[in-house]
Parts: structure tokens; sequence; C-alpha cells
């Protein structure tokens, strides 16, 4: 696409430059010092904004084993890098168009007043009036549908107002910011993740599947086997000093399938542990892809399998997980949904039009099957008409991808049996899953949809994909069955039946946010904090940390250097969120005790903070203490 030529007047230019920084090229770029967290890359796919695309051809069966973690004779059978790709294209909006679409305002969060939902509507046909404007003007439906252009001009503005704040500030080194895409987590961050990680293997345990884990480096070849995908341009993928080709694993199945596989007999296929195998992790995966929200270069997955079961029930229990999940946190059927489908009904509805699962495209003898589900699965993000367009280039005629479009949007089960044309197994099997998933009492969040197919290639049987029934964010979580993926590592005699899904972090605290159901964690996250009043009296102070410690397992914050008033360590106590203060001072223990004030708790009567002199050989009694304090309806 060629850009137009926008000449900036110098008044025009300064505009500019308060939202953000222009080369005379007219690319994009991350003003000095911004701490950067979105997106600052422009690129027209994920893969376009890969420093380098690498393309290899598998020539020797793929390692089982993890990456080399010392000196072996045998290298790793993955060849050398053939080929290096970069594609780059430069936002098309101006700084006026960019100014006008910040003057609309920011979107609204939570539940509006009636005043804010009258403003929101106005916003809304102005944003829409605005974006029909430049899809027109653009003329580039694949690359800039109304969603890319909402999006991308949401991110300009944002990174704007940030370049813009971060200008009046002294200008830091690029390096005390992470690297792009990735996220730092400070404590009270770290706090929310534990959460909602402590959530998430609390729902696994209760369901009784086993916690694994797996090096964050694995083999390039165990995710190129899986030609036609973008997960393998979008891999961190580099030579180590051995000369072995790994990458920072850009998600976790295959690692699952190579450790399942090194529990096998690959002469027979036998699986040498007890199944069906019910396993979790939490793993941090890489992808250099395009930022935006609830999409970053890193992020953790929550992933749930189960090996070895071969009929709908492995299905109905990873959903019955992924729901009792949203429960737990709050969320309901009438803010999640989950769309459901089969691939394997896909593949009826596919073969009825000449396309053949196994069909080889002459192009460039990849598997047609495979790359008709990738264009598919692009549905929701650039709309029928561009992937009438992407289909037609793989040979589909105009009219069969209609009909297979008008498929895909039937509305239940049975119409679309009707349009295939026979009531096969696999539709029987999407029937006996809404009718179990009644029974389980989770069928409310369940959706038939003809469009859901997942991008990943290795799917073979029900898919499904969880989504934010208000329009707002992208996939929250998604899974299916991939009967073939160990037999495609391991050779035909493992034909292993298995189910998973993944559950990023990032979709799902954007939701939780929007939704204001992430826990306040600013206060009551220590116990106790003891201050000595003096260094003399350190000696004594920690002895008294060590007994509360001992007594209750509290989470007991010694002071290292108490502070020069009094007040101020009262002060400290209180802005970390203490429960209690330990004042260790002379005159107390000169009498064989210590005096503890309960920052959280008031006496009733006056208001006042209760406090109690606890005897030094009795730290365990502090509760009862302090609960007689209450009673009593006065502070010590």
């Amino acid at each position: 696409m060629t850009l137009p030529d926008y000449s900036l007047s110098v008044d025009e230019l300064r505009v500019a430059l308060s939202f953000f920084c222009v080369d005379k090229k007219n690319n994009f770029k991350q003003p000095s010092g911004f701490a950067s967290k979105t997106n600052t890359n422009i690129t027209t796919t994920p893969a376009a904004a890969s420093a380098t695309a690498t393309t290899t051809t598998a020539t020797k069966p793929v390692p089982i084993d993890p990456p080399s973690s010392g000196t072996r004779s045998t290298k790793s059978s993955v060849p050398k890098t053939t080929s290096t790709t970069t594609t780059t294209m430069t936002s098309p909006f101006t700084a006026e168009q960019i100014a006008e679409w910040a003057s609309f305002g920011p979107k609204l969060k939570g539940k509006p007043t009636p005043e804010q939902q009258a403003a929101a509507q106005e916003r809304k046909v102005k944003c829409a009036e605005m974006k029909k404007r430049l899809v027109e003007q653009l003329n580039d439906p694949i690359n800039w549908t109304e969603k890319k252009i909402e999006k991308e001009l949401d991110r300009l503005v944002e990174e704007g107002s940030s370049a813009t704040a971060a200008s009046t500030e002294q200008q830091r080194p690029a390096y005390l910011d992470a690297p792009q895409g990735t996220r730092d987590f400070y404590p009270l961050e770290m706090q929310i993740r534990n959460w909602l990680f402590g959530t998430m293997r609390e729902t696994a345990l209760s369901f009784g599947f086993s916690e694994y884990d797996a090096p964050v480096l694995e083999h390039v070849q165990l995710y190129q086997r899986k030609a036609g995908e973008e997960i393998v341009q979008q891999m961190y993928a580099f030579e180590d000093q051995e000369g072995d080709h790994v990458t920072l694993r850009p998600e976790m199945t295959p690692t699952l399938a190579r450790l399942v596989l090194n529990k096998t007999n690959l002469q027979t296929g036998e699986v040498r542990l007890p199944l069906p195998l019910k396993w979790f992790s939490i793993p941090q995966c890489w992808r250099f892809e395009t930022t935006q929200r609830g999409r970053k270069r890193e992020h953790y997955q929550w992933n749930m399998d189960i090996v070895g079961v071969e009929h709908v029930h492995a299905e109905l229990e990873l959903l019955a997980a992924a729901c009792d999940f949203f429960r737990r946190l709050g969320i309901g059927s009438d803010v999640v949904g989950i769309k459901v489908n089969s691939r394997a009904v896909l593949e009826a509805l596919l073969a009825k039009y000449g396309i053949q699962k196994g069909a080889v495209d002459p192009t460039d003898g990849g598997d047609l099957f495979a790359k008709a589900c990738i264009i598919i699965d692009k549905l929701d993000k650039i709309g029928g008409d561009a992937v009438v367009e992407l289909l037609g280039e793989i040979k589909v005629p105009e009219p069969s991808a209609r009909e297979i479009l008008q498929a895909l949007e039937a509305p239940s089960i049975d119409e679309l049996a009707t349009m295939i044309g026979s009531e096969s197994e696999s539709i029987a099997e999407l029937k006996r899953l809404f009718v179990l998933a009644a029974d389980y009492g989770f069928d409310d969040y369940l959706i038939f949809d003809g469009s859901v197919v997942r991008g990943l290639a290795y799917y073979t049987g029900i898919v499904w994909e969880a989504f934010d029934r208000r329009g707002e964010l992208r996939a929250i979580m998604g899974g299916g069955r991939y009967d073939r993926l160990l037999e495609l590592y391991g050779g035909v005699k493992c034909q292993i039946p298995c189910v998973g899904f993944g559950f990023g972090d990032c979709v799902i605290m954007e939701l939780l946010q929007d939704l204001g159901k992430v826990p306040d964690f600013s206060t009551g996250q220590m116990d106790y904090v003891v201050c000595a009043f003096s260094s003399d009296l350190y000696g004594a102070a920690a002895k008294i940390a060590a007994g509360l410690r001992r007594f209750g397992r509290n989470k007991v914050d010694l002071m290292p250097t108490p502070k020069k008033k009094v007040a101020n360590s009262f002060k400290h106590a209180d802005q970390i969120g203490a429960r209690r203060m330990v004042f260790v001072a002379p005159d107390e223990i000169a009498k064989g005790v210590v005096r503890i004030k309960d920052l959280r708790t008031k006496v009733p009567e006056t208001g006042e903070a209760v406090q109690v002199d606890v005897p030094l050989d009795q730290l365990e009694t502090v509760d009862a203490l302090i609960e007689q304090a209450i009673q009593q309806g006065e502070p010590k």
C-alpha cells in the first residue's frame, strides 16, 4: 500500500510532537526514556514485527530431551537457519487524525452514570464515523479494518500522552525500562500475580490435576514441525555456544508432548505412566509479536491437559475446571462465555467444498486444510470479505467460500449438521458435550459457534474459546483436542489422545481490573512490625520478632534501623499495611513486657487503637489479650 505524503507546518509539527516522536521518514519511534509497556512497533502482522523470521526444514526426528545443560557428544538435529525476512510498515495516521481521535475522550470503564452513558454514546457515534471515513481513505481491508484502526489510534493517543509526560522529566537511560512487551512485577503487582496463580493452582488441584514444569529453553525443531503457523515466525530463537538451535518456549503443549514421550516406548506407543495423566503448569511463554491490550511478548499461561482419554469426558472436565475458575474470581456467565465447535465438523464441512484433510497445496507443498483453518480463524479479526479473499488465494472459489462462511454462522449444531448433510460422530460428540455440561452445572457458560477454529494446526476435535461478552477484549483462553501431536513427534505408534487448554494471565487481568475484582493488597500484608527504641535494644527486638514468628507463623518485619522519631516508626508500619506494631522500649522491657498496638482494631466506645502489654515469655497470648481489651472497651 502506498501511503500519502503528509506535509506539516511548524505549528502542526509542534502538535504532532506532543503526541509522538516522528523521524524524517514518518516512522513512529519511542521517545527516549519512555517506560515502554505497550507496543511501539507498527507492523502489518505479528510475523512482520519479528526482527528475524526463520524457516527451516526438519530432516531428522525431533529431539525429545530438553536442551543440553552441559557438554555432550550428540548435537541437536535442527538444521542451520536458511533464510531471514524483515518487513515493516509505517502507521498511516497523521497528527491531525490522532488529535481528532484524542478529542473524543477516553473509553469509560466500569458502570457509567447516566451522564457518562450519554457522553459515551456520543463518543461511540463520533468514533464510528471516523473509523468508517478512514477505512474508505485507506482502502486496505486486510491491514486496516475498523477494529485495527481503533486499536492503533488508541495506542498512539496513549503513547503520545505518556511521551508528553515523560518529556517534562529528566531523561533516563533506555536500559532502565523493561524490554518492549515485557513487564516488571513490583511487590504489590507480585502479590496480585500470586493471588491469580494461587487461584489457578487451587482450581487445578481441586479437580485432581498434578503440577509439572520444564525448562523455558526448548529445541526450535519442536515447534517447526507444525508448518504454516505464525508461532514459528514469533519465536525468540538463537544458536547457542554448542551450535544447537534453541528458543524461549512460545507455548507449553509441545513441551508436554516431549515429557510424555520421554515416558513412552516409542516402538509400541505404550506410556509407562498410569493413564490418564491430568497435569497442569503455569509457565512463562515468549512470542515476538505486536503488543496490544491483553497481549505481551512474554506472558504466563495456565495449562491444563488430560492425556489418554479419547472421548468427550476429558473436554467436559477441562471446561468444568475453567468455569469453576471463573466463578472463584466472581466472573459469571453473564460476563464471560465459551464458544465451542469441532475441528472434525469443520473438516467435514470443508471436504464438501473440496478441501480434504491432508490435501497438499500445489503452490508450496503445504497442508491445504491447515491453511484454510488458519484463514477461517481470522474471521473475527478481518471480516468475512477478507476471509473470502484469502480463501481465494488457496484456490477456493468465491461462491464456495461464501457458502462456507454461511455454514459457520449456523445458530445451532442441528442446523450446521443439515448444511453439512450428515449426522456424523463429531456432531453427536458436540451434542453430548452440551448435555453433560448441563448435568455438571456449567452449561450457562457454553455457546455453540461454528466459526471457532483455533489457529494452531495440531487440533483435531472439539475446540473452544472463552470470550468477553462486552466485546472489549480478545480471547481470554482457548483449547481443544490434539490427538495426533504425540504421533507427529514420536512416530506412528504414539497415537495417544490428548486434550488441553491455555489460559494467559494478561487478558484475564484486564477483565478483572475492568470489573473491579482485583483484591486490595495495599493493607494487611504484614502481621507485625517490630521496632527497637534504640540500637541497645535491637537484640531484645530480634528475640521478640523470632518469638512472634515461632508462635503464630506470623509475617514479621524487624526494622533494621529505628526512625529518629517514634511517630515515624508507627507511620512506617501503617504505610506497609502492618496489622500490629511492636515497640520495644526500655521501660516495658525492664518490666518484662513489650507493648503491642493493633493498628487495624479500634475500641468501639472510644475509636482509639487497641494496645496491650504482653509478657515477654507469653507472646502467644497476644490475641487473647487484645480481645480482652476490646471487650473491656478501652485501650490499655
